[in-house]
């Protein structure tokens, strides 16, 4: 750590109150964060059990896990960052969870697909006020060199949300049903959302930056021409879209390839799939975001070699785990891909923040995850759904196999994406 890097640590920490209360911010984040990502994953785990009951195509379960939460997510992910660069952005994540909750607890009361859809819409909208203002206070608790790792823990809530989602969704399947799954985490977000906002105080903006000061928002014009003037962040832009492509779709559809193709019985996703996705998926940010800690302090060419290093690791082995035919060996196969599909998020998050203006900061968060959630959320579990369809009258079953697949040269195209990135972090970072 650098000498200008420890004073900004030190003195953030005695503006906020010190590490324990950096900590615990950082900590009441995670647990928010957490029950956002088990809001997106109970769907998934509850595929088979709403299309029995509601009688859906994988077309139309791709537009409710991606592209119907997906729109509405990135429509407000905008101007719900831009506000919360002009306001308390605690109080803003606090208040949009209790949005998400309810809409989330309002989907065991749809009977059809367009109503269900429109719940997801709004707990799409919700979940816009989550991600983007979290990142933004995070960078406002820790200084630049270890913001990576700091985004890395809260971006665990991921993984863990996964966890959480695909465990309580098995159980409740089998014995509550899948409209009380939703009811019960709905009502847990509403009541976990006041205690933020009543425990966790909002940060000094720039607090711990050495250089930038807490400058005046910026109009979101600007903002973009950010992602235009700097090389380095319009190809983390690329890499990372369509990395989240690959990402969302397989986490998207592989507990139903695990069900429906692989014949993995539902109380098995419970005790198999659910540590394995949460173990795998948290190894996979966390140790993205340590790695690029670590060699950023030497290069800062690590924000994209890391990143494209796991991908070149994913498409082999995923396809290894695809091809086999019983479902405790792809399970099995499936741990290293499914911590590398991961790796990419802390390191891009991580680089917007540290190349962008701590007032501009939430609203920059908001553009890079315009690509995660339309290119990634929104297309990803869409496009396996249709090629599954598509492939349906000639493969059976099997067709999620093939629809899976085709994610792979998308993998491809973003290892590229992310080591041509390399070429432009020095001169950028030396700005």
């Amino acid at each position: 750590m650098t000498e200008a890097t420890a004073f900004a640590a030190t003195k953030g920490a005695q503006i906020y109150g010190g590490t324990a209360r950096r900590n615990f911010a950082l900590g009441m984040l995670f647990v928010v964060g957490t029950i956002n990502f088990v809001d997106r994953q109970l769907l998934s785990v509850l595929v088979e059990p709403i299309r029995a009951d509601m009688q859906f195509s994988d077309t139309q379960f791709g537009l409710l896990t991606g592209l119907a939460f997906a729109l509405f997510y990135a429509a407000m992910g905008v101007p719900v960052a831009m506000i919360a660069d002009r306001w308390n952005r605690v109080k803003l994540i606090g208040l949009s969870c209790i949005v998400w909750s309810a809409f989330t607890a309002a989907c065991g009361l749809a009977s059809n697909f367009w109503q269900l859809a429109l719940m997801r819409f709004g707990v799409g909208a919700g979940e816009a006020g989550g991600t983007a203002p979290s990142l933004s206070v995070i960078a406002d608790l820790y200084p630049p060199a270890k913001r990576p790792f700091a985004i890395g823990l809260f971006t665990c809530n991921g993984p863990f949300g996964v966890f959480v989602g695909a465990a309580f969704g098995a159980w409740a399947a089998a014995n509550i049903g899948w409209r009380n799954a939703f009811v019960v985490i709905g009502i847990v977000g509403i009541l976990v959302a006041p205690l933020l906002i009543w425990l966790v105080r909002e940060p000094m903006r720039g607090a711990m930056d050495t250089q930038k000061q807490a400058d005046a928002a910026l109009p979101f014009g600007q903002s973009l021409a950010m992602f235009v003037r700097r090389r380095s962040l319009r190809m983390v832009m690329v890499g990372s879209g369509l990395a989240a492509f690959v990402s969302y779709g397989m986490l998207n559809w592989i507990p139903a390839f695990l069900m429906r193709t692989q014949k993995m019985p539902l109380e098995a996703m419970a005790s198999w799939f659910a540590p394995a996705a949460g173990i795998t998926f948290g190894v996979g940010i966390l140790g993205g975001g340590w790695l690029v800690s670590r060699a950023a302090e030497r290069s800062p060419r690590a924000y994209g070699t890391i990143p494209a290093l796991a991908t070149a690791v994913l498409v082999p082995t995923f396809i290894a785990a695809l091809l086999v035919d019983s479902w405790q060996l792809s399970l099995a196969l499936m741990l290293v891909p499914m911590a590398a599909c991961t790796a990419y998020v802390a390191p891009a998050l991580a680089l917007v923040q540290n190349l962008t203006p701590p007032r501009s900061r939430a609203t920059a968060a908001a553009v890079l995850m315009l690509m995660f959630n339309i290119v990634g959320l929104g297309l990803g579990p869409l496009f396996a759904g249709m090629v599954s369809d598509a492939l349906k009258p000639e493969h059976g079953d099997a067709s999620l196999r093939w629809a899976l697949m085709a994610l792979m040269p998308f993998a491809v195209a973003a290892g590229f994406a992310q080591f041509a990135m390399t070429r432009h972090l020095d001169k950028d970072f030396a700005e």
